[in-house]
């Protein structure tokens, strides 16, 4: 019997102390992707380079049952006051190690080595899963096509997300 497709709930929370809504083409593609996807924009937010504010937004959203997905943008490479994974991190209760992994993996047909200074990842906390990509719109278009509608899709097989998510069992063909 094929699956259905499952809209999920999603949260987009992009970091940046230079740029505003009306600015954050990064957290437009997101919300167009997903939507596109047939899933639910959740919840938007731009907030500042922040550990504790990055920590008190997540850990809400993480908080509330109705959202399954939390994506976020921005803060994942090495200058000035990128701190998504220090912030971030100690809020996972597993982290997806390949996320990053195949990231950079993609990532490198695109912009060669260059893709080293991404530290992108991923995790699981109350049966939530956040996604930190990099703040540029390609990275987030990259991370997206490439890796996350089909983790998100009840219909990717052999397996993806969308079966921890809504019930702690992975959905498998």
């Amino acid at each position: 019997m094929a699956q259905d497709f499952i809209p999920l709930q999603i949260a987009v929370l992009t970091l940046s102390d230079t740029r505003t809504l009306a600015e954050d083409k990064s957290g437009d593609a997101l919300v167009e992707m997903l939507q596109q996807a047939g899933h639910q924009l959740a919840d938007r937010q731009l907030i500042p380079d922040d550990v504790y504010q990055m920590r008190a937004v997540v850990s809400q959203w993480i908080a509330d049952p109705a959202i399954q997905v939390i994506l976020t943008t921005g803060g994942t490479g090495f200058t000035g006051r990128d701190s998504t994974p220090e912030a971030l991190r100690p809020l996972f209760d597993t982290e997806i190690e390949g996320f990053g992994e195949l990231f950079r993996q993609v990532s490198y047909e695109e912009i060669g080595s260059s893709t080293v200074q991404s530290r992108c990842l991923a995790g699981l906390a109350n049966r939530t899963a956040i996604f930190c990509l990099p703040g540029s719109t390609g990275a987030c278009k990259t991370g997206w096509n490439k890796i996350l509608q089909e983790q998100l899709d009840a219909r990717h097989k052999p397996c993806n997300f969308v079966g921890i998510l809504l019930n702690g069992k992975q959905l498998h063909s």
